[in-house]
């Protein structure tokens, strides 16, 4: 549930992030600058790519060499070679390939557009990739800022992935600290008595879409403040938001 009120902020005037920065300290000073405390239950969403700026998760692509199997796939996408083997390399299996983009199952167990891998807000000649353990950065930033304000709070780490059957993008959860991503109605009963059977809300990912709402793509806002959402705390993990192969309708 939420309270009546309900408060999303784009933090602004965070600097571009490098290797080894404090994400959590970044933060504070933003909050800081803005006359800001943090509160419990305070939930922060944190865009991807600085994520991966301060992980150093980037590859240069005079530094990947294009595997036979990633040649034949750019010819047949009409694609960059060296583009198609990041991809393959960030990749636990390809799902579809067409209209130039492939369709990846990612080293996380993430289903989404080349492997999360793109080009956008980096220096040229540079692909950004994904984090390599979401949760365990999203657990990093909250503790930071835990240490710092002595607050307790969650983070959510977002990335904007496409989605079926469904034109445009939205952001979605790849990583989460301290709350479940999951809210399950199951059982429970609606205002007419009946027994819901299968609703189970994504709450983290409606968080993370509700963030890119006040951060957006060219603003240069990578941090949002969402207040006076009632979350459910706990050690919750972005898997759990992965549906698994058994219930998968799609890729069967």
């Amino acid at each position: 549930m939420t309270d009546a009120r309900l408060t999303i902020l784009g933090l602004k005037g965070i600097p571009e992030v490098r290797s080894g920065d404090s994400i959590g300290e970044l933060i504070m000073e933003a909050l800081k600058n803005e006359d800001r405390s943090v509160e419990d239950n305070d939930i922060f969403i944190v865009t991807q790519k600085i994520i991966s700026k301060v992980e150093n998760r980037f590859r240069r692509i005079r530094d990947i060499i294009a595997s036979d199997k990633a040649k034949e796939l750019a010819k047949s996408l009409s694609r960059d070679a060296k583009h198609i083997q990041l991809i393959l390399e960030e990749s636990n299996r390809s799902i579809r390939a067409e209209n130039g983009i492939i369709i990846t199952e990612t080293i996380h167990g993430l289903v989404c557009a080349n492997s999360g891998i793109d080009q956008s807000n980096v220096e040229k000649g540079t692909f950004s990739l994904l984090p390599l353990d979401p949760d365990g950065s999203a657990g990093r930033i909250r503790r930071e800022i835990m240490k710092l304000t002595g607050t307790d709070v969650a983070v959510i780490i977002s990335d904007t992935f496409g989605r079926p059957f469904r034109e445009g993008q939205t952001n979605v959860a790849i990583g989460v600290s301290g709350l479940i991503p999951l809210e399950d109605y199951r059982g429970r009963r609606d205002k007419f008595g009946n027994i819901l059977s299968s609703t189970v809300i994504a709450t983290a990912d409606e968080l993370a879409a509700a963030g890119e709402l006040v951060c957006g793509k060219l603003e240069n806002i990578p941090v949002a403040l969402i207040r006076g959402y009632q979350y459910r705390r706990g050690d919750g993990s972005s898997k759990e938001l992965i549906m698994p192969p058994h219930k998968d309708l799609f890729r069967r």
